[in-house]
C-alpha cells in the first residue's frame, strides 16, 4: 500500500545521500516531486528513473531561487501537500580557531534556509483544503551540543524552536511542522567522504577510532540507516500522524532519548 498515493512533495539538497534515499522513498510510495538541489546535474540524475518528478537548481539561501521552486511545483504538479527541508551543511572545528564567515554559513544554510523554504512553502499550504506537512531534517545535534561542532548544533537546535515555533503558528490552518533528528549516518557518503576525516584530525585520533566511538555511543550497536529516517519521513508526511506538530522525533538507536 501506497501511505502518500497522488501526494506532492518537494525535498531539498536531493541531489545525492540521505535526500537522495529520502526523494527514492517519496516516488515508491505514490508521490509526485520536486526535487532540488545546488548541483543541478546531479539531481537531474536523480530525478529522471523517478515516475512523477521534475529536478530544479536551488540555493536555500536564496529567497527568489525558493519561491521559483515553490511555484514550480504549484504550476507543475497543482499544490504542494509535503515539504521535506533536507538541505543543509557541516563544518566543524575548534572555536577558537573557527571562521566567523564560515560559522555563518552554516547558519545561513541550515538555519535561514529552514525559515526561507517554510515561508516560501507556506504561502501555497495555505490554499490547500487538507492541510499539509511540512518536515524538517535535523540531527541529534539539535537536542545535544557538538564536540567541536558548534555552528551546526547551534543551527539545528535553532531549527527545533523554528520547528515548534511554526507548528504553534500554522495549527489552526492544519500545516503541521515536525523534525527528525537522525543519530549518526555513518555508512553515508558525508561521513565517508568529509566527517570522518574532520573529526579525526579535529580529536587527533585515526577514522577507524572516530568510527567506534560513535558507535559505542548507541545502545542499538549500529549506525542509522536511510531507511530509519525514511520510515519516520513517510509517517509524518501521512495522515498517520495527523495529530502531531512541534514534534522533534529521535532516531537515534537510543542514543537521545529526549
Amino acid at each position: 500500500m501506497k501511505l502518500l498515493n497522488n501526494k506532492v512533495a518537494v525535498i531539498t539538497g536531493a541531489a545525492q545521500g540521505l535526500g537522495e534515499a529520502l526523494a527514492q522513498r517519496l516516488d515508491k510510495e505514490g508521490c509526485s516531486i520536486v526535487l532540488a538541489d545546488l548541483n543541478y546535474e546531479k539531481v537531474c540524475e536523480v530525478a529522471k528513473p523517478l515516475k512523477k518528478a521534475v529536478a530544479c537548481k536551488v540555493d536555500v539561501t536564496k529567497e527568489t531561487e525558493v519561491d521559483a521552486m515553490t511555484q514550480l511545483a504549484v504550476d507543475t504538479f497543482g499544490r504542494i501537500d509535503i515539504f521535506v527541508n533536507n538541505a543543509g551543511i557541516v563544518i566543524s572545528g575548534p572555536t577558537d580557531e573557527f571562521d566567523v564567515n564560515k560559522w555563518r554559513l552554516v547558519q545561513d544554510v541550515n538555519l535561514w534556509g529552514y525559515f526561507i523554504c517554510a515561508k516560501s512553502a507556506v504561502k501555497h499550504m495555505l490554499k490547500n483544503k487538507n492541510g499539509a506537512s511540512f518536515i524538517q531534517i535535523n540531527s541529534k545535534s539539535g537536542k545535544k551540543g557538538s564536540f567541536r561542532n558548534s555552528a551546526y548544533a547551534a543551527s539545528k537546535f535553532g531549527g527545533i524552536g523554528l520547528t515548534q515555533s511554526l507548528a504553534l503558528e500554522y495549527a489552526k490552518d492544519n500545516i503541521r511542522f515536525n523534525a527528525i533528528c537522525p543519530g549518526n549516518l555513518l555508512n553515508s557518503p558525508l561521513w565517508v567522504d568529509s566527517l570522518f576525516k574532520q573529526y579525526a584530525k579535529n580529536q587527533g585520533i585515526t577514522e577507524e577510532e572516530v568510527r567506534q566511538k560513535y558507535l559505542d555511543q548507541v545502545p542499538m550497536g549500529r549506525s542509522c540507516e536511510y531507511e530509519d529516517v525514511a520510515n519516520v519521513m513517510v509517517f509524518l508526511a501521512s495522515d498517520m500522524s495527523g495529530y502531531m506538530t512541534g514534534q522533534a522525533i529521535n532516531v537515534t538507536g537510543g542514543q537521545e532519548m529526549r
